[in-house]
């Protein structure tokens, strides 16, 4: 026997025997009107163009934050790793320089007033990091 095939038009569940189409967010009739979906191609590429702006902006950003926290990271080695015979105090200013042997060594002495080679004034934070003034 020959099954009874409903025209497209009309919904109906084969699994369930029942019509569907009261239950469509949509006109399915005939005579309903077309259905276009609104093209947003020009409203996507202008989003898109402002969205990788932003993000490149956010990249160049952090890579300058990354710059800096990685220059401070040198900093604070260079100092840690110097000699020096005292305990620093938070605050103070603090002369690092290069000694005849090519070792480092941190001093209160000023740059005019010894022949070593200054490399650069610090300060103790209270974070206990050297930031070069």
């Amino acid at each position: 026997m020959k099954k009874d095939i409903k025209p497209d038009y009309v919904v109906y569940n084969e699994e369930t025997q029942e019509y569907h189409g009261k239950l469509l967010p949509f006109a399915s009739g005939v005579s309903a009107p077309k259905i276009t979906p609104p093209d947003v191609t020009s409203w996507k590429n202008s989003h898109i163009i402002s969205a990788n702006n932003q993000i490149k902006a956010q990249y160049e950003e952090l890579e300058k934050a990354y710059r800096v926290l990685m220059e401070n990271y040198e900093y604070n080695n260079l100092v840690y790793s110097a000699k020096f015979n005292f305990e620093p105090i938070v605050g103070k200013t603090y002369h690092l320089y290069k000694s005849n042997d090519e070792s480092t060594f941190l001093s209160l002495i000023q740059p005019h007033e010894c022949n070593f080679d200054h490399l650069g004034n610090f300060r103790l934070t209270a974070d206990k990091i050297w930031e070069k003034l």
